[in-house]
């Protein structure tokens, strides 16, 4: 079923298509890849081509060995559920070709749990910890040469994206994108449609040692 609702995507709409692994592969290196091999004799017998397919596959340490060795293969992977630039970075490295962050729900974690230095870091400089992890990853990604292209997920609102202009990709719910239908930009840099994320912002920022 879930590949004959891929093939139907596929028929409707260009670029690629995501089909999810199973979760409860998630810290199975090996189960993945014999999962996604399996999805891909299905689509083969459909006729949907590998360079039309996405593997959606969890962060996990597990999951992102699996997306190096598949992508290794020349098959692509989405890697979701990163909440971290630890992960965001690994996923670079493995060469996921879609990295998935989900801004709404890292904010989500910040107003209720307290101790993360990552998130901490964020709130002491005045920052969303959502849209600055997303802006972390998208500079280390393109600053250091990395293939992955950025998805920022779980938008909640037209600031958001208005914060996230030049991210490779977004996802964003309905209610948002006609918000922005309605929307009169001004000079106010809050509202405005001036890119906020580029490969020329991305060449200065700087990153600790650690960090890279």
């Amino acid at each position: 079923a879930l590949v004959n609702v891929g093939g139907d995507l596929a028929k409707l709409v260009p670029g690629r298509v995501s089909t999810e692994v199973d979760a409860r592969l998630a810290y199975d290196t090996h189960g993945i890849i014999r999962r996604v091999h399996d999805l891909l004799r299905l689509y083969d017998e459909i006729a949907v081509p590998p360079e039309r397919l996405l593997f959606k596959i969890p962060s996990t340490w597990q999951g992102i060995e699996a997306s190096r060795l598949l992508e290794s293969e020349g098959i692509q992977t989405h890697l979701t559920f990163v909440y971290s630039f630890a992960q965001a970075a690994a996923a670079a490295q493995a060469g996921a070709s879609v990295i998935q962050i989900f801004v709404g729900r890292v904010r989500d974690w910040a107003r209720s749990h307290s101790g993360d230095p990552e998130i901490e870091a964020a709130i002491q400089r005045g920052e969303d910890p959502g849209l600055a992890l997303v802006t972390k990853a998208y500079n280390y990604i393109h600053k250091y040469g990395h293939k992955s292209k950025l998805m920022a997920a779980a938008v909640r609102n037209k600031q958001d994206i208005f914060s996230l202009l030049g991210v490779d990709y977004i996802i964003a719910p309905l209610k948002v994108l006609q918000s922005l239908k309605e929307s009169i930009t001004s000079p106010d840099e809050k509202y405005s449609y001036d890119r906020r994320l580029s490969p020329q912002s991305a060449a200065r920022y700087d990153f600790t040692a650690e960090e890279v």
